[in-house]
């Protein structure tokens, strides 16, 4: 795009179709940096104000100071009648950051108000532009722009407008580099599929196309395989059915020169019909009902996966000193948010020795495998279909936690840590409480789960209960963060772990 047009964002001629990716763009699409910033500068007032308030923003609690574009790309440019997309991923810059960069890098010269920035989170927005939002359209309102290139047009939350929807499913279809992202599929898609944004609580967002796929879109992104789709890719090579396979995903080259990507979108098959292992749970406990097949079912399954990604991707053996580094990662998890939640501090010494219990584990003479996991895996990551088989989804890992942490290798029973706390989420839930029920669930997913892989996650109570605690811990700073009415479910777990000591 010329800077002229770009700095109007001036109405071309439509396509033949509105959806339709055009075969030869007469211009680029892609903003120069210098469009880039006047752009993003003049929506700054929006998004400081829109921003932090999204579910996925990984910021809450610091201020923004701001807004450093990566790289903006028109994927619809607005007809005389017609909205536009635009397609960004931006640097948000905020009081408080320090360190290493934990998302896209900025270059050495970026400033702001003349200061040196750190580095900080990179996010991908969507956004949609109109002179005039209609009703039904309402609720997806960012601002109205004043200043700049779209001054005098309204800005919305692209992903709730079907027909911008319907163009990210139509860039799918035929794929190929627009700009600095390109788009592939692994497999035909239809075309004609409405879509519909879902709107339960996430770190990403995902749209529904005619119930046969999902797109999910990852909001804060890093350079490097995610595992998101990295992992589906290589269990759908392995034959692994119990993880949809990806269909067509698409991603933007790291800015920064590493050679790597950033993976933005995954479209998978939508299973409709299917409910989430949560929905069930609570369901079961409000009817009175026990778990202990689905439970069991559940342990069947993480095996499964867990079998099929050792076979698929390399796994390592860790030795004692491997085993002390993970527990000292685990400590100062520990001291970190207890120094953040004061909450937790008073059993702060009673959980360190699960971990100190971990690092003095002998394992000089046979090793400890590890390999690729989930990662976060809980009741919320699983759907049963209507034939009642259990699917395993959402491969993204702990979100708060670095990319890298979250693809190296780990032992298998950190999943299985992270199911167990999801049956007491759920007890924890009910009213009045079921730990009963919790106990009965963990029993019968780990007898599952052995039969399945041939090993018992309970072999190893040092192990095991090393890595609950450490996923208690990250849940208390988690619901600290974000869901403060939800901090007594895992405070409940600390006093538990803290009283087994």
């Amino acid at each position: 795009m010329s800077k002229a047009a770009s700095t109007r964002i001036t109405p071309r001629p439509a396509t033949a179709s509105p959806v339709a990716p055009p075969v030869a763009p007469p211009v680029s699409p892609a903003l120069s940096p210098a469009d880039a910033r006047t752009l993003v500068g003049s929506l700054a007032p929006l998004l400081h104000d829109w921003l932090p308030r999204q579910r996925w923003f990984a910021g809450k609690g610091r201020p923004v100071t701001g807004f450093v574009p990566v790289t903006v790309t028109e994927l619809l440019p607005m007809d005389a009648g017609g909205p536009g997309l635009l397609h960004l991923l931006v640097r948000v810059e905020q009081r408080g950051t320090s360190g290493p960069p934990r998302s896209i890098p900025s270059s050495p010269s970026s400033t702001h108000s003349g200061v040196p920035s750190p580095a900080g989170d990179c996010y991908q927005l969507l956004l949609g532009v109109r002179k005039a939002l209609p009703p039904r359209l309402a609720s997806a309102l960012i601002g109205h722009a004043t200043q700049g290139p779209l001054a005098g047009r309204t800005v919305y939350e692209g992903l709730h407008d079907p027909h911008l929807a319907e163009l990210l499913l139509e860039r799918l279809r035929a794929p190929g580099a627009l700009g600095p992202l390109r788009f592939d599929r692994a497999s035909t898609v239809p075309a004609g599929l409405s879509g519909r944004l879902l709107d339960a609580e996430q770190s990403n967002s995902s749209l529904v196309y005619g119930d046969a796929y999902i797109l999910k879109i990852l909001r804060r992104v890093f350079p490097g395989p995610h595992p998101d789709l990295e992992l589906p890719l290589a269990l759908a090579a392995e034959g692994c059915e119990r993880v949809p396979a990806p269909v067509g995903w698409f991603e933007a080259a790291d800015p920064s020169g590493s050679g790597d990507s950033l993976t933005l979108g995954v479209l998978q098959p939508y299973l409709r019909g299917s409910q989430d292992g949560w929905q069930l749970a609570l369901s079961s406990l409000a009817h009175g009902r026990e778990f202990l097949a689905e439970a069991r079912a559940l342990g069947r399954a993480t095996a499964e996966v867990h079998i099929a990604l050792a076979a698929a991707l390399p796994t390592v053996t860790l030795g004692r000193r491997q085993t002390a580094q993970l527990a000292d990662g685990m400590a100062e998890r520990l001291e970190s948010a207890a120094r953040a939640v004061p909450a937790l501090m008073p059993y702060a010494g009673a959980l360190r020795t699960a971990f100190d219990a971990l690092a003095g584990l002998d394992e000089a003479g046979r090793g400890r495998p590890a390999q690729r996991v989930h990662g976060d895996l809980h009741l919320g990551q699983t759907l049963r279909t209507p034939d009642g088989r259990w699917s395993v989804i959402d491969f993204e890992g702990e979100p708060a936690r670095p990319l890298a942490e979250r693809r190296r290798p780990q032992p298998p029973v950190r999943d299985v840590a992270g199911m167990l706390r999801s049956f007491d989420y759920a007890a924890r839930s009910h009213e009045p409480w079921r730990p009963d029920w919790a106990a009965r669930c963990r029993e019968a997913y780990c007898e599952g789960y052995a039969t399945a892989a041939g090993t018992d996650p309970r072999a190893e109570p040092e192990l095991l209960r090393a890595y609950e605690t450490d996923k208690a811990v990250y849940e208390v700073l988690y619901e600290a963060r974000h869901r403060p009415d939800w901090l007594p479910v895992p405070m409940a777990a600390i006093r538990r772990l803290a009283a087994g000591a």
